[in-house]
């Protein structure tokens, strides 16, 4: 099965085993006279791959084993071929965290699963109303490259049909302005970052390509993105004011 896709500003077409994959995509359908600049194919052998890569994974993570059918399988596997390709030639990575934007500009909140994050994006939509728009709520990419100056770097975050569980985002884009890492506290606290602790912060969270090009350049493009944005931990309770405090903290206009 095939399909063709604008993914992050790639033009991406997906040759599938099963229609899974298609039926995510169906908001980031290309138009037919766009010209394709990446292809990613798929086996039945790749998605049984897949499946021990996620087994593994899950066990890593304390989750308990889970026998997903092949067509999502599948998908995780395209995800990782687009991830993979997008590191090695469009300076695009795959990052881990809840991606919203408010008044055009986008923040990313992440942290290990189960934290809070989406909660914590819930709480900036209630805060923000109709001048929030989420973009991604798990798994969004971010494209990074060189920009006119220091004060206007070119870092952009990108919606994805892998939004989550619960399915939360939008085919859109912004400026990526700040990342927060997350934890929870009762009381609420924002602190910035020095580079090396950021970019530590920062790498647990961000997709590692097995392709060894494909990872010196997200390592390079990690260095980029702390070096022009501000990265933050983040200490919250689950209030409403944790919105306010930790969107004002980090520059969002009242």
């Amino acid at each position: 099965m095939t399909g063709t896709y604008i993914l992050a500003g790639t033009t991406t077409r997906i040759d599938s085993v099963y229609a899974y994959v298609h039926e995510m995509c169906r908001d980031y359908k290309a138009p037919a006279a766009r010209q394709e600049e990446l292809t990613i194919h798929t086996t039945q052998e790749d998605i049984e791959r897949e499946r021990a890569e996620s087994e593994k994974e899950r066990l890593a993570e304390g989750l308990p084993p889970c026998r997903f059918d092949d067509g999502y399988i599948e998908s995780l596997c395209v995800y990782r071929k687009i991830s993979t390709e997008m590191a090695l030639r469009h300076n695009t990575m795959l990052m881990h965290g809840s991606a919203i934007a408010v008044d055009g500009n986008a923040y990313m909140i992440t942290a290990a699963s189960g934290t809070g994050k989406s909660t914590h994006t819930r709480l900036w939509r209630e805060l923000y109303g109709h001048r929030a728009v989420m973009i991604n709520d798990d798994k969004p990419l971010v494209k990074v490259l060189p920009g006119l100056s220091a004060e206007n770097p070119d870092i952009t975050i990108y919606g994805t049909p892998w939004n989550g569980k619960h399915g939360i985002g939008t085919n859109t884009s912004a400026p990526l302005k700040a990342i927060c890492i997350l934890e929870r506290g009762d009381t609420n606290e924002v602190c910035r970052l020095e580079a090396a602790e950021a970019y530590a912060a920062i790498l647990s969270q961000t997709f590692r390509p097995k392709d060894i090009t494909a990872d010196i350049n997200t390592y390079r493009m990690m260095a980029y993105l702390v070096e022009n944005i501000g990265v933050y931990r983040i200490r919250c309770n689950m209030d409403i004011n944790a919105a306010k405090t930790v969107s004002r903290a980090i520059g969002v206009n009242p």
